[in-house]
């Protein structure tokens, strides 16, 4: 039996099946109530389907199973996207790199060893093909839209019954996005199959066709009018908030239109051109340029937007408390990590309560396995605390040319993530203000930024950082390159500190602020008015305290210069989402090899003492209890030396032989595609 369908098949053959794996162990959240435990041991699927309970626990499995990509658990087993032996899309990105070897971003990208022959737990990619129940969850989907109306149990009603119907569409077709973006084209499923049949003849759809069936099963949720636009605000929402709304059907079919109506597949030669042949480049090209694939992206955006204000606008930007960097930073944390934020349209959660090892993310945040450093290049994405865009050569001669950022001087790279006043008696630096956009120091911690993070108003105070080499967080990190702080930085975003400490986690899917940037981007590569994306993208800018952005450009003509304006798009949506796939993703779908060819750097700093020479001794836990007070060492250090150079370990072969076509797509296992059901594999693999 050919492995894909014994995917499509096994799970509820006649003789039985277990509650959805992992909903028997619950490690998936969507409402407080919403996935409970379903009853164990092994039923039939006419017990499921003839029981209401049964069935909502049925529709909780496939959710579970909900791509999650934080890694979190250790196993060979699916879903390997929250497997940390495998590591995260974004550490093959311009915006982090992973310094923990024993991964297979490691092992199959950095080292260039990647083959489409998966070794045994059909593992070896960064989302493999047999191993992330995309298969189990389609199968799961068709079962339940193919059995819930015969379910009699008078506790189910119609209503419910087509609303969950809905439901399962949208998992579906989230399930294939998920796998399209790695993959192309994918075999168009269309039901259940009985297990019966002797042959099987499935061969990968087009981009065309694959697209058309996401947006087609989207569609129809969107007609049906089933489910509610948002639980926000509503009775239902601390129950229900995670599960799939008409909002978010709206959302993904913008997105699902905005992915293929990009250059990856949408453009006048294929990616693969000049390098590779294919008999059949339909499943991983559209044959053409077609500036109207962008129009359908840009009305699917706008077609959110308008059914958001008809719905009084349940989803807004964050409005800041007030007008500090702490509370433009707050806006920023709130919108993404609270659940209720009215930004998230569809967030997963990952936890069923707040107690002990089940948030093992945070449980890690300080393991070897979690070493996924920020990049200089990434830190240099931030602009200043006013929009204008940071500039090392600038900086670094503001020490004989100051400048200033909201009324703070600026009068060296010793301010470019904070200035502080030295005051007698004071060991701590005072009126301390951060120069970066506020976004910076939420995604990554920065040498001199204070480590406690207040809860519920994003305060901050404690600890300062100290990212020198010999400093009291970086240690030798950022010289050896063996651990967090080895690029001068560590992460912060989902973690945010001890702020994420015992509370639900959510993984943000889709969010408002992905529609507005979104929408830019469309009305841009369509043709429209550059002033009206730019309103968009100041919006989202807005929310953290930054100004405009033709303001802060004037000498890049965005309102005329279309590349310059799709930079700065791509500029900010890594500003925005850092480790929410997108900057991978973003590379991948614009074909950016410039950017995957180019090494990225880490920062040495280098603590100075009075007479100005390096000193490598910690402050914090060091000098602070041990200088004698008001001396030089007894203050907490602000004067320091900055180099930038190239990361070392574990280096990505793309920097020193060019970055190849064939690794725009996924390969599929070589096991898989030799067994002749029609799956062809993508360029070069």
């Amino acid at each position: 039996m050919k492995h894909l369908y014994k995917a499509l098949i096994a799970l509820a053959a006649a003789a039985g099946f277990c509650f959805g794996v992992n909903s028997c162990t619950d490690p998936f959240k969507v409402g407080n109530a919403f996935l409970e435990k379903a009853p164990g041991g092994t039923v039939t699927a006419d017990t499921v389907f003839t029981n209401a309970e049964y069935t909502r626990q049925f529709l909780a499995g496939i959710y579970s199973r909900s791509y999650y990509p934080l890694p979190c658990i250790s196993t060979n087993s699916a879903p390997q996207c929250m497997n940390y032996w495998k590591g995260m899309p974004d550490a093959l990105s311009d915006t982090h790199h992973l310094f923990f070897a024993s991964t297979i971003v490691n092992n199959s990208y950095y080292t260039g060893a990647m083959t489409s022959s998966y070794n045994s737990n059909n593992n070896g990619s960064i989302y493999p093909y047999l191993n992330e129940y995309i298969w189990e969850n389609v199968r799961n989907c068709y079962i339940l839209l193919e059995r819930i109306d015969d379910n009699p149990d008078p506790n189910l009603t119609s209503a419910e019954k087509e609303r969950m119907k809905d439901e399962a569409r949208c998992l579906l077709a989230s399930t294939y996005f998920v796998a399209f973006r790695f993959y192309g084209g994918l075999p168009i499923i269309t039901s259940t199959f009985s297990g019966a049949d002797t042959e099987y003849d499935l061969p990968r759809g087009s981009v065309d066709e694959t697209v058309k069936f996401m947006v087609g099963l989207l569609d129809t949720v969107i007609k049906n009018k089933n489910l509610p636009f948002t639980y926000l605000g509503t009775a239902d929402a601390a129950q229900e908030t995670g599960r799939w709304t008409t909002g978010a059907a709206m959302a993904l079919k913008a997105k699902i239109l905005q992915f293929a109506a990009s250059p990856l597949f949408n453009d006048a030669k294929p990616y693969y051109d000049g390098k590779y042949t294919v008999e059949d480049s339909g499943p991983v090209w559209y044959g053409g340029y077609d500036v109207n694939r962008w129009v359908a992206a840009r009305d699917a955006f706008k077609a959110f937007m308008d059914a958001n204000a008809a719905a009084g606008n349940p989803h807004h930007m964050v409005e800041p408390a007030g007008t500090t960097q702490e509370d433009y930073a707050y806006a920023y944390r709130t919108s993404y990590m609270m659940q209720n934020s009215p930004e998230v349209i569809m967030g997963h959660r990952a936890a069923k309560t707040a107690n002990g090892n089940d948030y093992i993310w945070w449980n890690l945040r300080k393991n070897m396995r979690m070493s996924y450093c920020p990049t200089q290049e990434y830190v240099e994405m931030f602009p200043w605390a006013d929009g204008t865009p940071f500039d090392w050569d600038k900086t670094e001669a503001a020490a004989k040319t100051p400048f200033e950022v909201n009324g703070i001087e600026i009068d060296g790279l010793d301010n470019m993530f904070i200035k502080g006043e030295k005051v007698e008696g004071k060991q701590m630096l005072q009126n301390r203000k951060y120069t970066r956009d506020p976004r910076l120091y939420e995604n990554v911690a920065v040498n001199g930024q204070l480590q406690t993070i207040d809860w519920g108003s994003g305060r901050r105070s404690g600890a300062n950082y100290e990212n020198w080499i010999g400093g009291t967080d970086a240690l030798q990190h950022p010289k050896n390159q063996d651990d967090h702080y080895s690029t001068g930085y560590r992460y912060l975003k989902y973690y945010a500190g001890e702020a994420f400490n015992r509370k639900f986690p959510q993984w943000v899917w889709l969010s408002l602020s992905e529609i507005y940037l979104g929408y830019a981007e469309a009305i841009v590569q369509s043709g429209g008015d550059f002033n009206e994306a730019i309103k968009y993208i100041d919006m989202v800018r807005a929310r953290t305290g930054l100004k405009g952005l033709v303001e802060c450009n004037p000498d890049k003509n965005l309102t005329s210069n279309k590349d310059a304006l799709i930079e700065e798009i791509l500029r900010e949506r890594a500003c925005e989402f850092s480790f929410n796939d997108s900057r991978y993703t973003d590379l991948i779908r614009y074909k950016r090899a410039d950017i995957f060819e180019k090494p990225l750097h880490r920062l040495m700093i280098y603590r100075l003492d009075e007479n100005g020479k390096r000193v490598t001794t910690q402050w914090y836990n060091g000098d602070r209890n041990k200088a004698a007070e008001g001396t030089f060492d007894w203050y907490e250090p602000s004067h320091f030396e900055y180099e930038r150079e190239v990361i070392t370990n574990l280096p990505r072969i793309w920097w020193t032989q060019g970055y190849d076509p064939k690794w725009y797509l996924t390969p599929f296992p070589l096991t898989e595609v030799n067994k002749g059901y029609g799956l062809e594999q993508n360029p070069g693999w």
